[in-house]
């Protein structure tokens, strides 16, 4: 395992561009340190460590994704979440609260919806009867972040979206002046239009959404 992490490292240090890195940091408002590594970049660079006989145990998992988490350069959690994909095949009832953490600390866009979506997604395909206790766990949480996976967690779920869910959550979440949530709200409501465009239109016609979710819930419909 410190193998794993140390060979990582030495990779991305080999491949680090500076003026890459200020764009990056810049970008992402300063929050994060980078070596920067485009993402075609980063994902060559780790294409070995994914193989799949080189793949550590899945016991071994969360201690390396906390490990990344905890290291400055925003590559360590880019690679971290896309390491925990390799293992949604694997998934236990413990690893919600793994994903919790990875939602929770070092908090931005560019993780939470590849969390929401990727991991937290299949968690809840794997574990449905989780799925409620959760979204009302993370709705009456004062961290927006969590909230944001609340509803994205079914983003591509397609025919399979659990509407009523969808609806309680929206609706709880209808007086946020928190753009992620808005756009989120939208977001989601979308991607359900590719599926079931006239539920998505009743829905916004009878929901008094904010101007931002409205507009991003019709984008496809109009």
């Amino acid at each position: 395992m410190i193998e794993f992490i140390n060979t990582l490292e030495i990779e991305f240090e080999k491949h680090k561009n500076a003026k890459i890195a200020l764009e990056q940091k810049a970008y992402m408002r300063h929050q994060f340190q980078f070596y920067g590594l485009k993402a075609t970049v980063r994902r060559e660079i780790q294409k070995p460590f994914f193989i799949k006989e080189y793949l550590p145990q899945k016991s071994e998992i969360e201690h390396i994704i906390k490990t990344l988490w905890e290291k400055p350069q925003r590559e360590y959690q880019h690679f971290a979440q896309e390491l925990a994909f390799k293992y949604v095949k694997q998934l236990e009832l413990k690893d919600i609260n793994l994903f919790e953490f990875m939602v929770t600390n070092k908090s931005w866009w560019d993780t939470v919806d590849f969390i929401a979506n990727k991991l937290m997604g299949e968690y809840f395909k794997t574990f449905p009867n989780q799925k409620e206790k959760y979204v009302t766990k993370w709705l009456k949480s004062d961290n927006m972040w969590l909230q944001r996976s609340a509803l994205l967690f079914q983003l591509k779920y397609k025919n399979k979206i659990d509407t009523v869910l969808l609806s309680s959550t929206i609706n709880s979440l209808l007086n946020s002046k928190e753009f992620f949530i808005n756009k989120a709200i939208g977001w989601v409501l979308r991607e359900y239009s590719r599926t079931n465009p006239n539920w998505v239109i009743e829905f916004v016609n009878n929901t008094e959404l904010s101007t931002l979710s409205k507009k991003e819930a019709l984008r496809l419909l109009k």
